[in-house]
């Protein structure tokens, strides 16, 4: 036997059999707390998780010996990573899995905003025939703007290959990166061409609440605004004020700053958000398909293999 793995969360079932072949005894208890696990994880070589709970300093030190956590998902925002590091746990996760899921959700927010779709279906079921109030843009000659060009800001790229337009990709971690969906350039340019915006970096010190008002004030066009990244990113407020002055033409928000209910409704800006005709919501399932759910559990297992 190679170890123990708890698994924690919905994962889908071919990680649990691919664990068993390469020699893993596995306990899949999705419906394990979190109190739960700090009481049993000390018999555990590798815990698997979603988005269930933190693996943090407390859970850590209570498996002394603990290898790896596996992130069934894109990023590690919620694991420890510097702690994790520290105590030479290695941490994996599946960016390649959801990649495809993220890069059509994005795609299908912003094709829905430049045509008006959520307004111009809301006002016929309410007995209203508005062409002109919903005339919409064509995407063919627009430029592009991607920040952060991984696995998702690559994604969205190559699903907007065949429209026509013109793709700018930053990402401040990575150079040498220009191939045949994107051009690499500058925050500058992004700012000086976008006529769409659209996030793919992780929450980072440094990126949270990147996009405010004055980040936004610099953009010399108006611009369509998706956000399939994280919500902590962005300064909702700062949107809002973006779409009441017109320098923001939509948005597409897949997260946000606060999520879940009771929590996103007791914010200050909710109401304003959820009665904006344009402004489109989803609820952070960008990379969630029934497609990507077995994919990131193979991914997962692939990487599993390789340790």
């Amino acid at each position: 036997m190679k170890g123990k793995i708890l698994i924690v969360d919905d994962l889908h079932p071919v990680f649990k059999s691919r664990a068993g072949q390469l020699g893993y005894e596995v306990d899949d208890r999705p419906k394990i707390t979190r109190a739960e696990t700090l009481a049993i994880i000390s018999a555990y070589d590798g815990i698997a998780v979603r988005t269930k709970f933190r693996i943090d300093k407390e859970l850590m030190d209570a498996a002394p010996g603990l290898k790896f956590v596996a992130r069934a998902g894109a990023g590690l925002d919620n694991i420890d990573e510097a702690y994790a590091n520290e105590k030479g746990i290695l941490l994996i996760n599946a960016p390649e899995g959801n990649r495809d899921a993220l890069g059509e959700h994005a795609m299908a927010m912003l094709l829905s905003l430049i045509n008006n779709l959520r307004k111009a279906d809301i006002e016929i079921r309410n007995s209203i025939w508005d062409r002109e109030g919903n005339r919409g843009w064509e995407l063919k000659g627009k430029t592009v703007g991607i920040i952060g060009y991984g696995f998702m800001g690559s994604s969205f790229a190559r699903k907007l290959s065949g429209f026509e337009v013109k793709v700018l990709a930053y990402d401040k971690y990575k150079t040498g990166f220009s191939d045949a969906y994107a051009q690499e350039c500058s925050m500058e340019e992004i700012v000086k061409h976008s006529d769409v915006l659209s996030l793919h970096i992780p929450l980072t010190s440094e990126t949270r609440q990147m996009v405010d008002e004055e980040y936004l004030f610099h953009f010399k066009k108006n611009i369509f605004f998706i956000n399939t990244a994280r919500g902590e990113i962005v300064n909702t407020k700062a949107v809002l004020t973006g779409l009441q002055s017109g320098r923001i033409l939509g948005a597409g928000l897949d997260v946000l700053e606060a999520e879940k209910f009771p929590n996103l409704g007791d914010q200050s800006w909710y109401t304003e958000l959820r009665e904006s005709p344009k402004v489109i919501l989803t609820p952070h399932i960008g990379g969630w398909t029934f497609d990507s759910y077995r994919k990131i559990s193979e991914v997962l297992a692939d990487k599993l293999e390789q340790l």
